[in-house]
């Protein structure tokens, strides 16, 4: 009987070696930060009838084994008619520990779980500039980035099958 409680040493030390996922935010910083205003103040007489393009980007770099950072473009163009009224960008950035993830586990964690926690921070300091360059607040909506990445990995395996 006392064998049967008796746990296997073997099967305990395979346990341990298997790695749990492991995810955790280090910093949030900004890389860069920009804000042009080519046509004031005459913007500012104008009617106010603006048009919103947004190009948003992230890209991923290891710093080190498990350590990665995460930098979400955005830029923000708004016209008025032709004129260019302003263009605020950033490079909103965030160093994340990551591990014990299986690679399409670990390419969704960098290409939408990060990106979704830095799109918050970004947005805010878009509109910060805005108003500081005394235009209208720019309330950015939010982005579902697992929709954003679904759609980036059905265009890869597009180009991949297009490839082979």
């Amino acid at each position: 009987m006392a064998e049967e409680n008796q746990t296997n040493p073997a099967a305990n030390g395979a346990q341990g070696e298997q790695q749990q996922p492991q995810f955790s935010l280090q910093r949030i910083y900004v890389k860069d930060l920009s804000f042009e205003s080519p046509k004031a103040p005459a913007a500012f007489q104008a009617q106010w009838n603006p048009q919103v393009n947004l190009d948003l980007n992230t890209r991923n770099s290891q710093l080190q084994d498990g350590v990665y950072e995460i930098v979400l473009s955005l830029s923000a163009t708004v016209t008025n008619g032709d004129e260019t009224c302003f263009i605020a960008e950033i490079q909103q950035a965030g160093i994340f520990i990551i591990q014990g993830l299986d690679e399409a586990a670990m390419r969704h964690t960098l290409g939408a779980f990060c990106p979704s926690i830095l799109f918050p921070y970004a947005r805010e300091a878009i509109d910060n500039m805005v108003l500081r360059g005394s235009f209208p607040p720019l309330l950015l909506a939010p982005v579902n980035f697992d929709v954003l990445y679904a759609q980036a990995e059905q265009r890869r395996a597009a180009e991949a099958q297009g490839n082979a």
